[in-house]
C-alpha cells in the first residue's frame, strides 16, 4: 500500500471524495465523531461530506438533536450522532476525568463541590432549558461558587463528560448547554465489549486505511483496549501492508483507488488530518509546522490536491463579503488553481454568501 493508494481511500471513506450519505446525522454517525473545536470550521467539515448541504442544514441537524457536540474524546470537543453519546461517554469519558483528577484537586474542587453542582444544573437546565457559558458561570456564582481561574470551564468539562450536560442550539454566536437527558433522550448505553467493537468498526471503516496506532490516538484508548476492540472487529475488515505497518480498513475501501485528482479546502482540526497519528501520506514533514504550530492548540485550514496538503488558507468574515486567502506552498499550476477556484465556489454555496479568493 503506497501512500498515494492510502490517501485516495481515505479521501472517499471519510465522505470528502465521494459522498454517499445524505444528510448531517448519517455523515457524522459513519465516522463515529467529528472533532468540533471550532464549531464554523466544523459545520463546513460536515457540509463539504454530504451532496449540496448548507450551513443552515448543518444548523438544523443541531436545533432538531440528531446530532450533538460535547466532549467524548480525548477530552476534546467532538460532534457524535445523538444516539451514540451516552455508551461513548460511558467507554472513554472514565479515563479522561481520571487524568483530570489533578487539575481538579488544584482547582479545589472536590466530589462534595461536584455533587452540589450536579444538583444545581439538573435543577436549572430541567424543561428544555438552554443557557450560555456565561449563563452557567452566573449560575455557579448565585450558588456561591466560584467559577474564576479556570473553574468553570473545568465544571462544565466535568459535567458533560458525566453525561449529565451538552451542548445545545447556538444562542447567536454563544455555545449553550444543555441536559443530554433531555437534548438527546433516545440515546443508548451498550454493554462495554460491544461499545469498544462498534466505536472500532466505526473508526476503521470511517478512517480507514489506518494502524491501530492511529485508533490509539484518535479514540484515546489505551493501546490493550484498542487492540481489543480490533480484534473484535477484524475478521469485518480486511488489512493491507506497507513497508512497516498494517493498514486496516472496509473490504469496500478496494474500490476507492481511483478517487479523481480534486481540489478541496477543508477546515482546521478536520478529520482527515486530526483523525490520525501518523499524517504523512496526506503531509510532508517539511510542511508540519504550517498546518500544527508548535504550542498553539491550532490546526490550520488545509488546501487539498490528489490527497495531499499543498497549502493553508484563511477566512475573514467582513460585512458583506467572506475573504478567502490562499497560501499554496509552491505556485499553483493552472488546473491545480482552477480546482481550488472549483473548491471555493462550493464553500461559497455553502455559507450562501459571496466569497472573494486572494492568493
Amino acid at each position: 500500500m503506497t501512500p498515494r493508494d492510502i490517501v485516495y481511500c481515505r479521501l472517499a471513506n471519510q465522505q470528502i471524495a465521494r459522498p454517499k450519505h445524505r444528510t448531517p446525522h448519517e455523515m457524522v454517525a459513519s465516522l463515529g465523531a467529528m472533532q468540533a473545536q471550532d464549531y464554523l470550521g466544523t459545520l463546513w467539515a460536515i457540509g463539504l461530506r454530504l451532496p449540496n448541504a448548507s450551513e443552515a442544514d448543518v444548523e438544523q441537524a443541531i436545533a432538531n438533536r440528531t446530532i450533538v457536540r460535547t466532549w467524548p474524546l480525548r477530552g476534546t470537543l467532538h460532534f457524535v450522532a445523538a444516539e451514540d453519546i451516552r455508551w461513548m461517554l460511558e467507554l472513554l469519558a472514565p479515563r479522561v476525568i481520571a487524568s483530570g483528577r489533578r487539575r481538579q484537586q488544584q482547582l479545589e474542587l472536590d466530589d462534595k463541590i461536584i455533587a452540589r453542582i450536579r444538583t444545581l444544573f439538573v435543577r436549572a437546565l430541567q424543561g428544555g432549558k438552554q443557557l450560555t457559558r456565561d449563563e452557567m458561570y452566573a449560575l455557579l456564582e448565585s450558588a456561591r461558587i466560584s467559577s474564576a481561574s479556570q473553574r468553570g470551564y473545568h465544571i462544565l468539562w466535568r459535567l458533560a463528560h458525566e453525561g449529565i450536560i451538552c451542548c445545545g442550539a447556538h444562542k447567536g454566536k454563544q455555545p449553550t448547554f444543555t441536559l443530554v437527558d433531555e437534548w438527546a433522550p433516545n440515546a443508548k448505553s451498550l454493554q462495554r465489549d460491544e461499545a469498544l467493537a462498534e466505536l472500532t468498526r466505526r473508526y476503521f471503516t470511517g478512517h480507514g486505511p489506518a494502524t491501530l496506532q492511529d485508533f490509539v490516538w484518535w479514540s484515546g484508548l489505551k493501546v490493550s483496549d484498542a487492540g481489543a476492540g480490533l480484534d473484535m472487529v477484524a475478521s469485518s475488515l480486511i488489512k493491507e501492508m506497507d513497508s512497516k505497518n498494517a493498514y486496516w480498513m472496509s473490504p469496500m475501501t478496494l474500490a476507492s483507488f481511483s478517487v479523481p485528482a480534486e481540489a478541496y479546502l477543508l477546515p482546521g482540526f478536520d478529520e482527515y488530518m486530526l483523525g490520525y497519528k501518523d499524517r504523512t501520506a496526506a503531509l510532508d514533514r517539511r510542511y508540519a509546522q504550517k498546518i500544527a504550530p508548535e504550542n498553539n492548540g491550532r490546526f490550520m485550514s488545509t488546501m487539498i490536491y490528489n490527497g495531499r496538503v499543498v497549502g493553508t488558507w484563511k477566512r475573514v468574515l467582513n460585512q458583506k463579503v467572506v475573504v478567502l486567502t490562499m497560501e499554496p506552498f509552491t505556485a499553483l499550476k493552472k488546473a491545480e488553481s482552477q480546482a481550488f477556484a472549483a473548491a471555493a465556489e462550493r464553500y461559497r454555496e455553502f455559507i450562501g454568501r459571496p466569497v472573494v479568493v486572494n492568493g
